[in-house]
């Protein structure tokens, strides 16, 4: 197709992939991005991050009237749900998100190419759409940006009515009477937190002893307490042997300690994890290597064994998050372009965005004491930060972990309804190496809720104001 060879063609139009086109575009490079689906924006956009963080807001709006309003004297009666339209306005968001990302590749003059992109050889790519003729594209360098699928269980397929995943999990018609959730992980309990908000009776079974595996344990365990009064209900070390439908209802067999219990629900939430997904997109003789869990191995460069063929994001290891993808597409482009591209694992946060919201950057406590790290650890409570208090949101905390030689924040995890924006600026003091003591003496407007971080960076030193220093 001589005049169409691109510089690069990027397959998967998610987070990574058409952040991954963008910059590829800046550094000149002439550039085509391939999406299976009829929508760009992939996984994240399109059935994940936005619809469900769309939900959680209305979903929380919701409770606020209910239960909240009152207390700032606001007197709401009758409160109802239009469930409907809560499911229009997340599918607004989606559509209004679509066509954003549509309109960045027109743009920045990217190729868009709608249908199953399979890499047939390096420097070439077979289109195949829905409907109509497959065409061939050449191009210098090739990055997978495929993405992942929700893991499905053998004993408990998708059967996408009752056994659903995250993606039919967004769309119930109406709140089930009881949900099951497999799984304590971040989907798990969001979207098991907005069904219970909206009146189902949500019962979170949890194979390992906590939920939220990988973040800090002493804020998880609060924020376990903080769903449970909220009204859901939790089974931990509690192994999920089958889910079988009967009657239009799911009963899930379950061990706890040895003891056989019986789990009967409307719906279950099978999120246990995702797996990267790369099917169909290697032609047979192509032998791109990969691990023993289907992710494409690459090098530092993001680099596959095959001359050409790169790979970013849930389709290679490491955490599956939007925010890594893209910042791994930027740097694969960069490196492509002959620039210095990189991306600072150390410094990746992880959000759950319940409410409160858990968030978590770097090692926490438990893994410092793993590594054999002498640490000092800095908290402070949002009952004890003043706009909290007069915002009556004063749950959670905020917790550093530091260096106990150096000061160097190695870790921080907040608990509060405004965690994910506030893990922000300890992520940025940690990229450029700071000390707890330089984020305690940067000024913090008052009042506001991130004196709660300066004061617990202080709190490291034992010399936070606003709180008994022990």
């Amino acid at each position: 197709m001589g005049s169409d060879k691109f510089d690069v063609v990027i397959i998967g139009s998610g987070p990574g992939g058409y952040v991954a086109a963008i910059r590829a575009a800046q550094l000149g490079l002439k550039t085509a991005i391939v999406e299976k689906d009829k929508d760009l924006g992939g996984t994240c956009l399109n059935i994940g991050c936005i619809p469900s963080k769309a939900l959680l807001t209305s979903s929380d709006h919701f409770v606020f009237a209910k239960k909240e309003a009152a207390k700032h004297g606001i007197i709401l009666e009758n409160v109802g749900l239009d469930l409907a339209k809560m499911l229009a306005r997340k599918d607004k968001v989606v559509k209004t998100m679509n066509s954003g990302v549509k309109m960045l590749m027109k743009g920045n003059k990217i190729t868009t190419f709608q249908g199953l992109g399979t890499v047939t050889a390096p420097g070439r790519v077979t289109v195949k759409p829905a409907e109509g003729e497959s065409q061939e594209i050449e191009t210098k360098n090739i990055v997978i940006a495929t993405g992942s699928v929700p893991v499905e269980l053998a004993n408990m397929k998708f059967d996408g009515d009752v056994i659903v995943s995250s993606t039919e999990a967004l769309t119930f018609e109406k709140p089930p009477e009881k949900l099951l959730v497999i799984g304590g992980g971040a989907i798990g309990l969001e979207l098991g937190s907005v069904w219970s908000r909206l009146g189902s009776e949500v019962i979170v079974l949890e194979f390992m002893p906590r939920i939220a595996l990988g973040f800090d344990l002493e804020l998880a365990n609060m924020l376990q307490k903080s769903l449970a009064a909220q009204g859901m209900a939790f089974h931990l070390e509690t192994k999920v042997s089958s889910v079988k439908v009967e009657n239009g209802r799911a009963v899930a067999t379950a061990t706890k300690g040895g003891e056989e219990l019986k789990f009967e629900a409307d719906k279950v939430l099978v999120s246990v994890g995702r797996r990267a997904f790369a099917k169909g997109v290697f032609g047979e003789k192509l032998g791109v290597a990969l691990d023993d869990r289907g992710r494409v191995k690459v090098d530092e460069h993001f680099r596959t064994n095959v001359e050409g063929i790169f790979a970013i994001g849930d389709v290679i290891a490491g955490p599956m998050l939007a925010h890594k993808a893209e910042e791994e597409g930027i740097a694969c482009v960069e490196m492509i372009a002959g620039k210095a591209g990189h991306v600072n694992y150390e410094v990746i946060p992880g959000i759950i965005y319940t409410n409160p919201e858990l968030a978590g950057v770097g090692l926490t406590e438990d893994l410092a004491k793993e590594k054999g790290i002498n640490v000092r650890i800095g908290k402070f409570p949002f009952r004890a930060n003043g706009r909290a208090v007069a915002n009556e949101d004063y749950e959670g905390v905020v917790k550093f972990v530091a260096d106990a030689e150096t000061d160097r924040i190695l870790g921080a995890h907040i608990l509060s309804h405004a965690a994910s924006e506030l893990i922000a600026e300890t992520v940025a003091v940690m990229e450029f190496g700071g000390s707890s003591e330089d984020l305690g003496r940067t000024v913090h407007a008052h009042p506001t809720l991130s004196e709660a971080v300066k004061e617990a960076a202080l709190a490291v030193e034992k010399r936070a104001l606003h709180i008994g220093n022990r």
